[in-house]
C-alpha cells in the first residue's frame, strides 16, 4: 500500500468519512467509519497528518487521534470551502480537508485541551445567562408596564420587578400575579447562576 502522507477526516454524528493522500496528493484511501471504528482504524495507521474542520468535536477528536502518535490539524471551515470540487456531500468534504491540509501556507487551528475547552465553555453560558436574565427582566418590564408599575431598564432595577410583584399589598390583577411570580423565579434564578 502507498505511504499515506495525510487524512482528511470529515466529523459527523455516526458515519465519518476517511479520505488519504500520498505525497504527491493522489487519493490512496477513501473509507466509512462509523463512530465506534475510528480509534481503533487510527491505532493501526501509521503516523501522518491527519486533519478535520474545527468543528463541534473536532477537539475532542484531535486530542484522541493526538494520543495515537498522528499529528492533528484543524482547519477553520471557511479556510476548506474552496477546496471542495463537486457536490458538499461527506466524501467530498474530507478529500478538501485533506487537500486542504497539504498547502503551505494553511493555517490551522491548534487543538484546545479539556480544561481551556471547559474554561471558555464558562464564559459562553454565563453570556447565555445573562442574555436570558435581560430577557425575564425585559418580560416582566413589559408585563408590568400593562398595569402602570414603570421600572426603569438595567440589571441594576431586577430588585425592584421582584419587590413588586411579591408585594402582598399589591394592586396587580389576580390572574396575572402566579405568571408575574414565573417570571421572577426564573429571573431569581437565573441571577444566582450568573454570580
Amino acid at each position: 500500500m502507498t505511504e499515506i502522507i495525510a487524512l482528511g477526516l470529515d466529523l459527523a454524528k455516526n458515519v465519518f468519512q476517511v479520505h488519504g493522500a500520498d505525497r504527491t496528493g493522489r487519493a490512496v484511501l477513501r473509507k466509512k467509519l462509523q463512530r465506534a471504528q475510528v480509534l481503533e482504524f487510527f491505532s493501526q495507521l501509521p503516523s501522518c497528518i491527519v486533519a478535520m474542520e474545527a468543528c463541534g468535536g473536532a477537539h475532542f477528536w484531535g486530542r484522541e487521534i493526538g494520543k495515537l502518535g498522528h499529528d492533528v490539524r484543524l482547519i477553520p471551515p471557511a479556510y476548506v470551502k474552496p477546496f471542495v470540487k463537486r457536490q458538499k456531500n461527506d466524501a467530498a468534504d474530507a478529500e478538501a480537508i485533506c487537500e486542504a491540509a497539504m498547502r503551505p501556507t494553511m493555517r490551522f487551528v491548534p487543538v484546545k485541551s479539556e480544561e481551556v475547552q471547559g474554561a471558555a465553555m464558562l464564559f459562553r453560558v454565563r453570556e447565555l445567562l445573562i442574555r436570558q436574565r435581560t430577557q425575564a427582566i425585559n418580560a416582566s418590564r413589559g408585563h408590568l408596564t400593562e398595569f402602570g408599575q414603570i421600572v426603569p431598564q438595567g440589571a441594576a432595577n431586577a430588585a425592584r420587578l421582584i419587590a413588586l410583584v411579591e408585594n402582598p399589598e399589591t394592586d396587580l390583577p389576580t390572574d396575572a400575579v402566579p405568571t408575574l411570580k414565573a417570571l421572577i423565579t426564573a429571573l431569581a434564578h437565573l441571577e444566582a447562576e450568573t454570580a
